[in-house]
């Protein structure tokens, strides 16, 4: 089978890339700087991190990297991305298509496949209108989801992000100095979430408390003197959130983050469903740090007081983060996490499903 799947990139993260990259120009040379920096490695199959022959992988949005295929190729400046992407399937001899970035490339790109390519997919994980028509199956772990997908027309099937094992050697660090960690968004649908932010803050007066947080426009625009007033008020952070907010982190800086941590706290955004088990649930469980996230429906092996911890209510938050550091609780249920998620979530059995499905 001729895997080729395609993903995209954070904008955010995109200058830590570059810097990775630096001034090299071959393709091959700067997808391997992006695969070793382990960036969405949760949702990279199998062959793509073992570099499978048969396996093909790029960011079709990466206009750097692509350009770069393009120009070893020989085709010339004009080509669009969704055209030099097109270009790679067929040169590739895809059979199965599997894309992560179905809003980029929905179904006038999918018309467009050669008719060597025998299956279809999507992943998409996030609210919002995507014409999927074209795609064989849709895959997500959330069933709330999938029955939006579905009910805009689609085919749809339950699939997972699984655990990178890269995370074990970092899961094995016991001597964490960050008492609690937040990696994610701050944007004016994280309203939910800047409440739960808030209550943890209160914390920082006796804890050590980071937040490495990925500002919308619209939130760095409310803290600057143009954003005092008006609507954007409602987007800017309270005080307690900025004085322990740091710099957003990717791909293997992230996860040194995670290695320092004994609690990773986790928020759903205000669009999400009932359904939970993001990514960071399982970067999170993977490096061995305690997760700490807000009520709902989670896959096996999250069990609230075994391998993660629930809270009900934002005001909860503070009380139940500091049970587990003041009774050392977080470092047994860290470790069981690991293990857990590293058993019933690894790449192998990720490819094993993939191929079911195929």
């Amino acid at each position: 089978m001729r895997l080729f799947q395609n993903s995209g990139l954070n904008p955010s993260y995109r200058p830590r890339l570059a810097s990775l990259v630096g001034d090299e120009s071959r393709f091959e040379r700067q997808r391997e700087v992006f695969l070793n920096d382990r960036y969405g490695a949760a949702h990279m199959l199998l062959p793509i991190l073992a570099h499978a022959p048969e396996a093909f992988f790029t960011n079709g949005d990466d206009e750097r990297l692509q350009r770069a295929w393009a120009r070893e190729k020989g085709l010339g400046d004009d080509k669009s991305l969704s055209d030099i992407l097109l270009a790679q399937i067929e040169d590739h001899r895809t059979d199965v298509f599997y894309n992560l970035d179905p809003f980029r490339y929905g179904a006038d790109f999918v018309r467009r496949l050669p008719g060597h390519v025998k299956r279809k997919f999507a992943w998409r994980a996030a609210p919002g209108r995507v014409d999927f028509s074209g795609y064989d199956l849709v895959l997500c772990n959330f069933a709330s989801m999938r029955r939006i997908w579905e009910e805009q027309g689609a085919k749809t099937a339950h699939f997972s992000p699984a655990h990178d094992p890269e995370l074990d050697a970092i899961a094995e660090n016991r001597n964490r100095d960050i008492d609690v960690l937040f990696i994610g968004g701050y944007s004016r649908h994280h309203q939910r979430r800047r409440h739960i932010l808030e209550a943890v803050a209160g914390l920082a007066d006796h804890r050590e408390i980071v937040f490495h947080l990925d500002l919308s426009r619209y939130t760095s625009l409310a803290e600057t003197p143009l954003g005092w007033f008006g609507p954007l008020n409602a987007v800017r952070r309270p005080r307690a959130i900025r004085k322990v907010s740091v710099a957003p982190v990717f791909g293997r800086a992230m996860y040194a983050s995670l290695g320092r941590a004994k609690v990773v706290i986790n928020a759903s955004i205000d669009m999400a469903g009932p359904d939970r088990g993001n990514m960071r649930c399982f970067e999170t469980m993977g490096a061995g740090a305690l997760l700490v996230s807000d009520a709902g429906n989670y896959p096996e092996p999250m069990r609230n007081g075994e391998t993660m911890v629930i809270y009900d209510r934002p005001e909860d938050i503070s009380k139940t983060i500091e049970r587990r550091l003041n009774d050392a609780t977080w470092d047994a249920i860290g470790q069981a996490g690991n293990r857990a998620i590293r058993e019933e979530y690894s790449k192998g059995r990720q490819f094993e499903r993939f191929l079911e499905l195929v």
